[in-house]
């Protein structure tokens, strides 16, 4: 029988519903290709395994028939052909077990493929957050958290900005139409945080009737 991992998410992405008052402004994934070429670096992968073909082409074509030659290279090829495959393999199952929720209260990102988890991100607890924008409108944004939340960069990766290995940094990573995503995240925040938090304050109980 078919199995839904995320079936008892209420709202897929969340672990939970949202409280009342709580709104959910956006909800996305990473883009598959960004993602593979931005985090598990596809691209730089293909030019090395290409790199290796034409080098052994280069080294045995005068000592051997240009078929030989061109043979020689082909396993170069054919590895380079299959890591390729893992990575965008490995990048779709990412993308696909992801979910980046923005509400009116806070940033919720659902992430992992083996173990997963979701990181809740009120907004009172972000300091800034970068904007790396690509030309083709994909785009990360990363988050300064504040005060003594720490996160391992393992655990979150590749949902985290890369190289902060000091302070690891959360990040919606690789998704479409980022600048617009960008804004609607900075309406929100700067909305929450300059709403004034109002205390219940109760009466001392210990003051004795006269």
């Amino acid at each position: 029988m078919p199995h839904d991992d995320f079936e008892i998410e209420p709202i897929e992405g969340l672990p939970e519903a949202p409280p009342d008052g709580e709104q959910i402004l956006w909800q996305g994934r990473p883009d598959t290709w960004a993602l593979a070429r931005e985090s598990l670096n596809v691209n730089w992968v293909a030019g090395y395994f290409a790199i290796l073909a034409a080098w052994r082409f280069v080294s045995v074509v005068d000592l051997m028939p240009m078929g030989q030659a061109i043979g020689a290279m082909v396993p170069f090829a054919i590895l380079g052909v299959i890591v390729y495959g893992l990575l965008l393999g490995i990048a779709y199952v990412q993308a696909r077990c992801t979910m980046y929720t923005i509400t009116t209260s806070r940033v919720a990102m659902r992430i992992g493929a083996a173990l997963t988890l979701t990181l809740n991100l009120p907004y009172r607890e972000l300091g800034n957050a970068a904007l790396d924008l690509r030309k083709s409108g994909t785009g990360t944004i990363a988050f300064d958290t504040l005060g003594e939340t720490k996160l391992s960069y393992l655990v979150i990766w590749p949902h985290a900005r890369p190289w902060r290995f000091g302070k690891t940094q959360p990040a919606l990573r690789c998704i479409p139409d980022a600048q617009n995503v960008a804004s609607i995240l900075a309406e929100a925040a700067e909305a929450r945080v300059s709403t004034p938090q109002v205390m219940r304050v109760v009466p001392n109980s210990a003051v004795a009737a006269e």
